[in-house]
């Protein structure tokens, strides 16, 4: 009788053992799963830039207003999305005369097409730390697919992101008349993209 009153109590203590071990492998498992996410954009410290060749001159510039939501878990970078509005009347490039001819209705034509629109649709996760990302850009109502090469990197308690892609304008009208020649005014335009992005 004492004998299986002693086999009894050690084996309720294995069950209450197993199971403070099952508890603790189903915590740490749970603190796997809820990664951190990088969502809100620190819009401050972000910027949008492009270079252009105008009359065979170098232009640089960009637009100071933007906004849009990323996810990101740098555990499944794959999963990554973004969508980005841009504000075309924020353009800042050269002076103020090539700036109100950018917003006329030979390029962006900001009166009735004021923001641009960029929505990823899939993500690749490439070697150290690379993403090759696929979306469609829409401008003057335009949606022209498009592939961005980006790197992400973890700077303290922000996600840091550089990407890069070739945007075509004549694929979306920018430069009508005499702006069309290509010889004036360059169809490639470089355009880097820079987000600093916190945690969710």
């Amino acid at each position: 009788m004492k004998d299986k009153v002693m086999n009894n109590f050690y084996l309720l203590k294995s069950f209450a053992c197993f199971k403070s071990l099952l508890l603790l492998t189903l915590i740490t498992f749970s603190g796997y799963s809820q990664a951190i996410e990088y969502s809100s954009i620190d819009v401050a410290k972000s910027k949008i830039t492009f270079s252009s060749k105008l009359m065979g001159s170098n232009l640089n510039g960009g637009f100071t207003k933007f906004n849009g939501k990323v996810s990101f878990n740098p555990d499944e970078p794959e999963k990554a999305k973004a969508n980005l509005l841009i504000e075309i009347t924020s353009f800042n490039a050269g002076g103020e005369e090539l700036q109100d001819e950018a917003k006329g209705k030979d390029w962006f034509n900001t009166k009735i097409f004021p923001s641009a629109n960029f929505v990823s649709d899939s993500v690749k996760s490439l070697s150290n730390g690379k993403l090759e990302i696929h979306g469609n850009l829409t401008i003057k109502g335009k949606s022209v697919p498009i592939t961005m090469t980006s790197t992400y990197q973890l700077q303290g308690k922000q996600m840091v992101f550089d990407g890069a892609f070739q945007l075509l304008r004549l694929d979306f009208g920018l430069g009508a008349g005499n702006w069309a020649d290509t010889s004036a005014v360059a169809n490639e335009v470089p355009v880097k993209v820079h987000l600093v992005v916190n945690q969710k």
